[in-house]
């Protein structure tokens, strides 16, 4: 029982923690996207509690997104895309629990598994609103706009998490690999 209250704790506070990142971003595209450090408090979370905790907290801050942070879309089926999938998809991070340097492998998985659900709905529901040119190149097709615009910034993002959890390991490495929690003889 103690350990589940923890880990909705811990879950609630990197929440708020990746909320608040959220809005200290750098780069803004106009239909959504961003690059900010709000991933790296989920992926914290996963690395330390696993995959299925890790899950819940992405797509509880995927939600959080679209409703706090003006969130952009067009059906219901955008929003449970691009916010709960997307960033439930970041909490698959936690296949790397409590491995050494797990938190730098977990960044690039939950930059790639966010990218891939972005780039999937991009170019099937949002595939009506794109442009003729994108960054001054002609858009030959909706699969190769969406790899373009999501991948504008989720490099960014990518690199930006990798960065700082490359930098804050050491710091955090006792947390991430819960050397804090009593294990079980």
């Amino acid at each position: 029982m103690e350990s589940r209250i923890r880990i909705l704790c811990e879950g609630a506070v990197m929440l708020a923690l990746a909320q608040i990142l959220s809005y200290i971003a750098p780069w803004r595209l106009p239909d959504g996207g961003s690059v900010d450090a709000a991933m790296l408090p989920i992926v914290v979370f996963a690395v330390r509690w696993g995959w299925a905790p890790g899950i819940l907290v992405g797509f509880v801050f995927g939600l959080m997104q679209y409703f706090f942070a003006n969130g952009i879309a067009v059906s219901w089926v955008s929003i449970l895309g691009d916010y709960a999938i997307a960033f439930a998809a970041v909490g698959a991070a936690g296949v790397f629990r409590r491995r050494r340097a797990g938190i730098i492998r977990g960044c690039l998985l939950a930059g790639a598994l966010r990218f891939i659900v972005h780039w999937v709905v991009g170019a099937t529901i949002w595939a009506e609103y794109m442009p003729e040119t994108f960054f001054g190149m002609t858009m030959t097709g909706p699969w190769f706009y969406s790899a373009i615009y999501n991948g504008s910034y989720m490099v960014l993002d990518t690199a930006l998490i990798t960065a700082l959890a490359a930098v804050l390991y050491k710091t955090l490495r006792k947390y991430m690999l819960a050397e804090d929690i009593p294990q079980k003889q």
